[in-house]
């Protein structure tokens, strides 16, 4: 199972958004937002909760692609958000996620007992490729508790 069926089937708000993964590699994350008209604004875009998801789910899919091999050990929790609206959003929405920390620096964290805490970028863009939102999520390698 792919991490977008693994997180299609256990959040149920991905499957309410109908959020598509594109991508998911630890390198990068690309998920999709279709445009759907029970969750537009008064403007006519998406919604910024429909936004703030997808950009949170986006974040979410590249953390388990970088860390799922240390979820034996450590649970990954978003601690901070902070989204800043750009541009208008209309109609089909991309969102994608890069880490902002090498995965080797914040695993060598965890092996030295600390609770790493690492950034994480999302660039959304509507389809003629303008940004219209930029999003950072802080995420952490809670360690697990014998």
């Amino acid at each position: 199972m792919s991490i977008g069926e693994m997180l299609a089937a256990t959040v149920p708000m991905v499957r309410t958004l109908n959020l598509a993964y594109l991508e998911t590699t630890p390198e990068k994350a690309v998920l999709a937002l279709p445009d759907q008209d029970e969750y537009r604004n008064h403007v006519g875009g998406p919604h910024a909760g429909a936004m703030f998801t997808l950009g949170e789910s986006a974040s979410g899919a590249i953390v388990l692609a970088a860390f799922g091999d240390q979820l034996s050990r450590a649970v990954p929790l978003p601690v901070h958000a902070e989204i800043d609206f750009k541009k208008i959003a209309l109609g089909p929405l991309t969102a994608t996620a890069t880490l902002g920390r090498p995965i080797a620096d914040v695993v060598a964290e965890l092996d030295e007992g600390k609770r790493p805490e690492f950034p994480v970028a999302v660039s959304i863009q509507r389809e003629d490729g303008t940004v219209t939102t930029e999003m950072s999520v802080i995420w952490t390698l809670r360690p697990n508790r014998p």
